[in-house]
């Protein structure tokens, strides 16, 4: 059992959940809690740590079975540990590398661009809906928040696993590739010449989502096919990037089931 927090492997962990940048070099990223724990591809678990509390519940044992692991010190693992309360179960996962043409799979794929996304919350929401509304694939700028970050794959709630994403360094290549492919744009933007509900989803379909505070910028707004936008009562102006996000997601996935 590891008892000191002066130990290189608790070290290493500590550095992992704060750095993005090892966690890129090592092309892993963290998981918490026992949902997340569960639902991890076995075959991409690295190295999982338990605390002498999570070892002392009998049923805790047969999760264990299969991997490596490693007990700690209650004390040491809270240290570890990026929340308040912790479960006691920390794993190391490895990343999945996908590219572009991952996501274009089947003949008529719903992607999502988010650009600039700030809030983990929001990005770890948009994954979840994604994967609860068929979605193919999610492609985030540079500027997005972290997806590895702590924060943002607990936000996910496990769809991190599931939803083929891709982190890209420049649009401009995407963009062209969508066309490519015959996949049909759409941005959500105030100015849109038309709401969500008259349009066609049914096709290849990429909705373009900005930033929470400043939205989509003017060279994505312009690269779109269409501009939508989603009709709002009373004095507000927009909604929020995630709820805006739902509501075109289900919206395609409704209409794909209307047509199927």
């Amino acid at each position: 059992m590891i008892t000191s927090t002066g130990n290189p492997k608790v070290k290493h962990m500590i550095q992992l959940g704060k750095k993005a940048r090892e966690r890129k070099k090592e092309g892993v990223f963290l998981v918490e809690g026992l949902k997340m724990f569960r639902e991890a591809p076995r075959e991409r678990l690295v190295q999982t740590f338990v605390s002498e509390s999570f070892l002392a519940e009998p049923e805790h044992a047969a999760l264990l079975e299969g991997i490596r692991w490693e007990a700690v010190k209650d004390s040491v693992f809270a240290q570890m540990s990026d929340t308040l309360t912790p479960q006691g179960i920390l794993s190391v996962v490895r990343r999945q590398e996908r590219k572009a043409e991952d996501l274009f799979e089947g003949q008529k794929p719903l992607l999502l661009v988010l650009e600039d996304l700030q809030d983990p919350g929001n990005v770890g929401t948009i994954f979840r809906t994604a994967e609860g509304a068929g979605v193919s694939g999610i492609i985030m700028t540079r500027n997005c928040v972290d997806i590895y970050h702590p924060k943002t794959v607990r936000a996910t709630m496990g769809s991190i696993y599931r939803v083929p994403f891709l982190c890209v360094e420049e649009l401009s290549p995407l963009i062209t590739l969508l066309k490519e492919k015959g996949i049909v744009t759409y941005a959500a933007h105030l100015k849109g010449q038309e709401t969500y509900d008259r349009e066609d989803y049914s096709r290849g379909t990429a909705f373009f989502i900005g930033n929470e505070g400043n939205g989509l910028s003017e060279w994505l707004s312009g690269q779109a096919d269409r501009l939508i936008r989603i009709p709002m009562e009373g004095q507000l102006e927009s909604l929020n990037a995630s709820v805006a996000a739902a509501i075109l997601m289900y919206e395609a996935a409704r209409q794909r089931r209307t047509r199927i």
